[in-house]
């Protein structure tokens, strides 16, 4: 019998990045993907955060009776399935975190929001705010940005996850983070992994952060390894 799988996608992202490394998982797993509140043309009509995007989870869980799934969440969808696992005992089988931000300060989340300008993005780089365009119509691809900076804002405020939170985890996690990825750093992520009872470190060579720098079949390597 397949294991069921969610592969959970980041900020900004939808569902859709996730179809070749679906494919290729099909054939080990049941592998189930959605969009989160306001992401891949999903309405947005509230503010965004880590506990909408949990009970979004929870929701689709619901919805699809998947009981103690694994997950694979990439960035901000690694943060919600932790956040889940420290609230619910046992929700998930294991969890797969890849380029997963752990470092929420007032400091770290403005260097982040500054990059969430959506008007610089669309003069300055124009290819990429079209393809949030088409990702996200027909909602506002600027809102989504908006509000996922004011999420970050709300994170580096004191919405974070803090030692105590990480330490009630008690699934078996693997935290892997690319070499070359300039928004999450090797320390925090060894942190996170060191206070998670259950926990292991993964440094991959070569990967910067955007989910399209490391190669669908590689990733799927690193899942077939971690989810056995």
């Amino acid at each position: 019998m397949k294991t069921d799988v969610i592969l959970l996608h980041g900020a900004l992202g939808s569902e859709k990045q996730f179809t070749e490394l679906r494919e290729l998982l099909s054939d080990f797993y049941n592998v189930y993907t959605f969009n989160f509140s306001g992401h891949g043309g999903r309405t947005i009509d509230q503010p965004f955060s880590i506990d909408l995007f949990g009970e979004d989870t929870l929701a689709f869980m619901k919805d699809k009776n998947l009981v103690h799934p694994a997950v694979f969440g990439y960035s901000m969808g690694g943060y919600v399935a932790l956040k889940l696992a420290s609230e619910h005992l046992n929700i998930f089988q294991k969890i797969v975190t890849l380029a997963t931000k752990f470092e929420w300060t007032k400091e770290s989340a403005a260097k982040e929001v500054k990059m969430l300008q959506s008007d610089i993005i669309e003069e300055k780089i124009p290819r990429f705010a079209q393809m949030l365009h088409d990702r996200h119509v027909p909602e506002d691809w600027k809102m989504n940005m908006s509000y996922t900076a004011d999420m970050m804002r709300a994170l580096g405020n004191g919405d974070a996850m803090n030692e105590d939170d990480f330490e009630k985890i008690k699934t078996p996690v693997t935290i892997c983070v690319g070499l070359e990825d300039n928004m999450v750093t090797q320390q925090e992520s060894q942190w996170a992994a060191d206070h998670i009872p259950s926990a292991k470190f993964i440094l991959i060579a070569g990967l910067k952060h955007p989910i399209e720098s490391i190669l669908p079949e590689r990733m799927k390597d690193i899942l077939l390894k971690s989810f056995k």
